[in-house]
């Protein structure tokens, strides 16, 4: 190579006078050569130095090359005095700027910077700053060479281009940019040597290396984190070995990884190369906590200090944390998903669609999703008078769904490029989940946090994250403005103001909930106070828990209670309660789906707070305590757990049902009043999955707590299916008499319990009259009424109406479900249907009218009107009243006028 001379004053006279340096980072590299190169045709009048040593192949390349004649002056020999200006390339650390580090702190010093790395804590400000993020350093550099029109030799061209293929993996990393391809062609039409670079690049590899390869082969491993695979390998070696990353990089080519740190202890260093293709590990972020620096797809470090296993340990402590877990659809998909049946009407469908707040339901076969149904076409249906056709026939047929495992990427190129703003997500024919724009745009937002900020920042996004949209997506109006109109008040009074628990617990799931809780960090009651006082609205105060209920229209309320902690003296105990904070308010809570909370000041409105990691196990349906002690402190949390795992289809963790079986081994429910069990059971037996809330009562031994004689076997199971049908048969006649659900079933519970031992389980429940003597006659004239219509005699209408109507309606049913004869069940049916309805025309006052003296022949004649009635014998006013003349003539007066 011909010497490249750089004219003027020679390094030592420049010494005597202002100095102004050239330098890159500590064990430079090719892409630093080439850039200072570079530089110093754009600062001639410059020193050249490297601020300690190079790597082994730059330093045989200048020695074994007439670049040895570029006058490269020794740090050591600089007076850090008489620098007036640093320029620094592929370099903006001051940590690793070695002797040149204090320069950058010092006034006086005007610094320029040009460089390609991302942005680091420790970064030097300049005057004169150009920072892009290209493949190399040397490419910004030529960039600014061809702007300004100055020659470079073919020299010092081949070393530029050494720089570029150095640093892009020959133009193959995944950080290449299209201005790296069009330096290299820049570089080539100025005469860089191909066959040099070729030789430098593409180099057989020595005996020593060959030995640290093998190393690297031999001890590889693949750690997994949150769901990456990353190999992690080391080697050893007595001398300093060169090139070592380029040893990593062909082990990473071979074993065909995404991620790979390589550590080699080499003449009392350790020495850290990282890789990456994925954006999910940013390898300079890993190895900056060792000093180093790099990119997040190649990055180093050089550690004096610890040993070879000390650096490995901390190592894979970084990744763990810094690791960003891959998400796919099962993450941030949104379930159970609201379906219509494909034979369903466009005006069900639009009934669904309003009903639950959502503009795209899915169209079910059995089952198996068919279609798509969205509010839009719903509308223009509506308008155009096709309110009672089928939903199959407007439906869209042609969409796309996902799998649970399919990452976001995927998901992007699906909702944004291929403009499905609803992605179904599908896992053996079932639909689990789906996916929506909203629920898109909010995970990327979180990304957008993860990638900017720093640990701090991330760590606040992933436990803060606006949900606002979604509020706006699935409230009502009336409901949204109440949460604002909330917030507005509590502003103005110095509180900070939250929705906790279910009602945020089901926005997620899609459950429509519509009981608000409120927190107050604060006086709750005296916020509760104003806001009714500002509002016009009714509140209900309880000052020992600190609690107030707000009455609003439409018989809808809004609970308020002060932040508070809970604490419990001994097990199964009432807790004591005390003001605190949010965070301690919902660390009280049963379960972690149930801390979850959204922010209702203006400034902060929306924002959602998860400080348990709720988020996390409402994706994987997952029922979690949030203390070991959960189950002690309050046994009855296990019939909420069971409660929780049935309604929404979730699943116990492995250590909430360890606490269970131990709670229930070391006797914790036998604490409990019988009120408090009751409370629970009765909310259990209230729920839809009745039968299955049983089951796991069974499966987790808490039902011997309600009498050791229930047993759960087929009979049981059968009479619970029984009761099911016949409650939705009920429900289905549209009459005007609730029953209640939760006795019926306890009736069952109680079926083969003794009549004596169903006294004292009420005694210990606390059961009011009613429900005692309701037990009481199932156990009794229940009996009775199956026996007496099993009989081959056929009873009258009236008999069965006088027999079912002397006892509660849910004892009825639960007759009904447990007789196994047909023509029994059609007593049942009839009385419900026809018989329980029959209402007189005729009343008292009629009777007077007749001239009938007030008396027990009342009664007689009433009740002797409703059995003809029943039997079907008159019917109307008319007919009742000819009835009465026929039958009670005798004590009606000759001279009374008919009633009229």
């Amino acid at each position: 190579m011909t010497p490249i001379t750089r004219g003027g004053r020679t390094a030592t006279e420049k010494r005597r006078s202002a100095m102004e340096i050239i330098t890159t980072h500590i064990n430079a590299d090719f892409d630093s050569l080439g850039s200072m190169i570079a530089a110093k045709k754009l600062y001639p009048g410059a020193v050249l130095a490297f601020p300690g040593g190079q790597e082994k192949t730059i330093r045989n390349f200048l020695l074994n090359s007439a670049m040895y004649m570029l006058d490269i002056e020794k740090a050591s020999k600089i007076s850090l005095e008489k620098v007036t200006r640093l320029i620094l390339v592929d370099i903006r650390q001051a940590s690793r700027l070695g002797k040149f580090t204090p320069l950058c702190s010092r006034p006086g010093v005007d610094i320029h910077i040009y460089d390609h790395h991302p942005p680091a804590p420790d970064d030097v400000k300049g005057s004169c700053e150009v920072v892009l993020p290209y493949g190399a350093t040397t490419t910004i550099m030529c960039s600014i060479l061809r702007e300004r029109h100055i020659d470079i030799t073919p020299d010092e061209a081949t070393v530029m281009m050494l720089g570029i293929y150095e640093d892009t993996g020959s133009l193959t990393f995944s950080s290449t940019t299209q201005e790296d391809f069009k330096a290299a062609a820049y570089l080539l039409s100025q005469g860089a040597n191909l066959n040099i670079v070729a030789d430098m690049v593409i180099k057989d590899l020595t005996a020593e290396q060959v030995s640290v390869l093998n190393d690297l082969i031999e001890n590889a491993t693949v750690h997994t984190f949150h769901g990456v695979d990353v190999m992690i390998t080391r080697a050893q070696s007595s001398g300093y070995v060169g090139d070592f990353a380029v040893l990593v990089h062909k082990l990473k080519n071979m074993e065909n990884v995404n991620v790979l740190f390589a550590l080699a202890n080499m003449d009392d260093r350790i020495y850290i190369v990282g890789r990456s293709r994925i954006q999910e590990m940013n390898a300079a972020e890993v190895l900056a906590a060792f000093g180093g620096g790099g990119h997040a797809t190649a990055a180093s470090a050089t550690v004096h200090d610890m040993t070879l296993t000390q650096v490995e340990q901390k190592l894979i402590s970084l990744i763990q944390q810094y690791i960003r877990p891959v998400k796919v659809a099962r993450d941030f998909m949104v379930s159970p998903v609201k379906t219509i049946d494909l034979d369903e009407t466009l005006d069900a469908a639009t009934s669904l669609l309003t009903r639950y707040n959502i503009n795209v339901a899915p169209v079910t076969d059995k089952g198996r999703i068919v279609g798509l149904i969205s509010r839009q076409i719903l509308d223009k249906a509506r308008h155009h008078g096709l309110k009672g056709v089928p939903v199959r026939e407007y439906m869209s047929s042609e969409f796309i769904t996902v799998r649970g495992s399919t990452p976001l990427n995927e998901i992007k190129k699906h909702i944004i490029h291929g403009n499905q703003r609803f992605l179904p997500v599908v896992d053996a024919g079932k639909i689990k989940g789906a996916i929506t724009r909203t629920d898109l745009l909010r995970v990327l937002h979180v990304d957008l946090h993860d990638e900017t900020g720093d640990p701090e920042t991330r760590q606040a996004a992933a436990r803060k994250t606006s949900v606002k949209s979604m509020l706006v997506e699935r409230l009502p109006r009336h409901l949204l403005q109440l949460l604002r109109d909330v917030g507005s008040c509590a502003d103005s009074m110095g509180y900070h103001a939250y929705a906790v628990g279910g009602f945020v617990r089901d926005i997620f799931l899609r459950v429509e909930n519509l009981d608000i809780d409120i927190v107050i960090e604060g006086d709750g009651i005296r916020f509760a106070r104003a806001f009714a006082a500002e509002h016009g609205r009714r509140v209900r105060v309880f000052k020992k828990f600190g609690t107030a209920v707000i009455e609003l229209k439409n018989n809808e309320k809004l609970d308020v209670a002060s932040a508070r902690l809970e604490y419990y003296e001994k097990p199964a105990a009432l807790p004591k309660v005390e003001w605190s904070s949010i965070k301690l308010d919902l660390y009280r809570r049963d379960f972690t789906m149930n801390t979850l909370a959204i922010r209702l000041n203006p400034r902060v409105f929306g924002e959602f707070i998860d400080f348990f990691g709720a988020r996390r196990d409402i994706k994987e349906r997952s029922i979690r305590v949030l203390h070991n002690l959960s189950f002690v402190e309050d046994p009855s949390r296990i019939f909420r757990a069971i409660r929780f795992e049935q309604r929404f289809d979730f699943h116990l963790s492995k250590l909430s049902r360890s606490l269970i079986e131990n709670a229930v081994k070391m006797d914790f429910l036998k604490s409990l009043s019988g009120k408090r069990l009751f409370t629970e059971l009765m909310l259990l037996l209230s729920e839809d999955k009745a039968l299955a809330m049983v089951r796991r009562m069974h499966e987790l031994g808490v039902m011997k707590y309600i009498h050791p004689d229930i047993q759960y076997d087929t009979p049981m199971r059968q009479l619970f299916k029984n009761i099911n049908d016949v409650l939705s048969w009920y429900d289905l006649l549209y009459l005007d008499n609730t029953c209640e659900k939760w006795f019926v079933f306890l009736l069952a519970l109680l079926d083969r319990v003794k009549p004596v031992d169903c006294e004292a389980v009420c005694s210990y429940f606390d059961l009011s009259k009613k429900y005692r003597d309701a037990i009481v006659t199932a156990k009794t004239t229940g009996n009775d009424i199956l026996c007496r219509f099993a009989q081959k005699r056929q009873p009258s209408h009236a008999e069965i109406y006088g027999m079912l109507n002397a006892v509660l309606l849910e004892v009825s049913l639960y007759l009904m479900a447990r007789t196994t004869r047909p023509s029994t069940k059609k007593y049942f049916s009839l009385y419900f249907t026809q018989l329980r309805g029959v209402k007189l025309h005729i009343t008292g006052d009629d009777l007077i009218k007749l001239g009938i003296p007030p008396g027990r022949i009342y009664t007689k004649i009433l009740d002797g009107l409703l059995d003809a009635a029943l039997d079907g014998k008159i019917a109307g006013r008319d007919e009742e009243l000819r009835y009465i003349k026929k039958k009670f003539a005798h004590v009606i007066p000759r001279q009374a006028h008919p009633a009229g």
